[in-house]
């Protein structure tokens, strides 16, 4: 039997199986509405499968705010506009807070970590987590402190450059790697240090990948690709790269580890190892320490640095907004540290900000989120472990909550009288039970970087640059690469 063969074989199998598990469900027709979907592939060539989400939006318009795709045999819920994701997000939190099975992640990590765990051990590591980043950081006046240091040596990077254009901006991943890594193992990278550009490499280029379609198709059809060359191959060598790292790092901590003593979040775990608790075999094993460590170094480096990015660019793009920034800048801080406590005072330079993040749209198709049962949902019937598409892009650029949702725009966020105006269509963390675990610890650092640098630079572009808001193509929304010019103001 040849290798064609074969895998006919195998697809037909795999369709028949789907086809018997539908049938298992009852009555389709009380499904969500869709498009038609394939044999086998779905509605795969109706979807940019670089950028789902402006298909998704599409769809959106011919078949509501809840509907129905099959990416390749997989049945797919989305939820468009900020009603629809609140009603299942918040109001049915119990059904909609499960992760589906990824077979990408499912590969490396399993069940363990806290983005994509379910059940009693992704509550042990959600609470385990907000509990150890609030002990060592999140709200807290140390981590100011440490945010603001590192501020200033990235302010100190970018004067290196002497107001002369320059395009590398990794100095900003790795300013902002060096605060989870603080928290988690107590330590900072100089920014050209080998080990901190390794690990922000491995990130970025699956980052880079993650957006891929053969990604998305590997996800679909894993025994059909596992053998065949491609991105997904690079992207699970890298991330077995990186749980290599941090299996060799948290083993040199248990080496020193002081029970009475804990410095950071590693610290902890390795101290609820030690407990000799049935909870710590249970949940507070390598597997889930390494797959938590993981998840938090990527979400704490990448959303939050590709934020930043976007911020800059956006200010070289609307001069007449970062002098606006300026003017608060100087007009509330002059020439002190910025702090948080100067936020409630700067009401424009914060409505910058979160229009930052809602124009940069950094995750627009959110993290997968699965049905843990059976639910009647606006009418329709979802079966148990549905994969349901919450989509963020659809909420940050809702027109019933913005009013020029397209456009960059900070009024969205201010008031008549130029007050702080709160508007809950703005979820860039998501919301829910499964929303970032590390949404204050973002806010604050987005605030003392973003003030830091508009206090010491005024951003400008290389002369007779065209400024391109079109996002790259990846598992995120980031900016294409840009030069910029940093030139000082004091």
């Amino acid at each position: 039997m040849d290798l064609v063969t074969v895998l006919l074989s195998i697809v037909v199998i795999l369709y028949l199986a789907n086809v018997f598990k539908n049938q298992k469900h009852g009555n389709s027709k009380s499904l969500p509405p869709g498009p038609t979907p394939l044999p086998i592939i779905g509605n795969f060539l109706t979807i940019d499968l670089s950028k789902p989400h402006i298909t998704l939006m599409k769809l959106a318009k011919k078949y509501g705010p809840v509907y129905s795709i099959h990416m390749g045999m997989t049945k797919t819920v989305v939820l468009c506009g900020f009603e629809a994701i609140k009603e299942a997000l918040i109001n049915h939190a119990e059904v909609f807070s499960d992760r589906p099975v990824i077979p990408s992640n499912a590969k490396l990590s399993g069940n363990n970590g806290v983005v994509f765990s379910n059940g009693e051990n992704w509550k042990v590591m959600r609470r385990f987590t907000l509990s150890t980043l609030r002990d060592y950081g999140m709200g807290k006046k140390n981590i100011e402190n440490r945010i603001s240091e590192e501020a200033e040596c990235l302010v100190q990077k970018f004067r290196s450059y002497e107001g002369k254009p320059f395009g590398d901006l990794t100095s900003i991943n790795a300013a902002v790697a060096n605060i989870i890594v603080a928290i988690m193992l107590s330590k900072r990278y100089d920014y050209e240090d080998p080990t901190i550009q390794r690990l922000m490499g491995l990130i970025s280029d699956n980052v880079r990948l993650g957006g891929s379609p053969w990604i998305r198709l590997y996800n679909s059809f894993p025994s059909l690709m596992d053998g065949l060359p491609g991105p997904h191959r690079t992207v699970l060598r890298n991330t077995r790269k990186l749980q290599k790292f941090i299996r060799e790092t948290f083993t040199k901590r248990l080496k020193e580890l002081d029970v009475n003593d804990q410095r950071n979040l590693v610290d902890a775990f390795l101290a609820k190892q030690q407990e000799g608790k049935s909870e710590s075999t249970e949940y507070y094993h390598n597997d889930n320490l390494t797959a938590l460590v993981a998840n938090l170094f990527a979400a704490g480096m990448e959303t939050t640095a590709t934020t930043l990015r976007w911020g800059l660019l956006l200010m070289m793009k609307y001069p007449e907004i970062q002098q606006k920034v300026h003017n608060e800048i100087e007009r509330v801080m002059g020439s002190a540290q910025p702090l948080m406590e100067h936020r409630k005072q700067m009401p424009y330079t914060d409505a910058v900000i979160h229009e930052i993040q809602r124009f940069g749209d950094i995750v627009p198709n959110n993290v997968p989120h699965a049905t843990s049962e059976d639910v009647t949902f606006r009418g329709y019937f979802i079966p148990k472990g549905t994969f349901i598409f919450p989509l963020l892009h659809s909420a940050l650029r809702d027109e019933d909550y913005f009013e020029k949702p397209n456009e960059f725009y900070p009024e969205h966020f201010l008031d008549s009288n130029g007050n702080l105006k709160k508007n809950e269509a703005f979820i860039p963390f998501s919301i829910g039970k499964r929303s970032c675990a590390g949404e204050t610890l973002a806010k604050m650092e987005l605030f003392l970087f973003f003030t830091t640098l508009l206090q010491n630079f005024t951003f400008k572009p290389v002369p007779g640059a065209k400024l391109d808001l079109t996002p790259a193509l990846g598992a995120t929304n980031s900016p294409k690469p840009y030069e910029i010019c940093a030139i000082p103001c004091r």
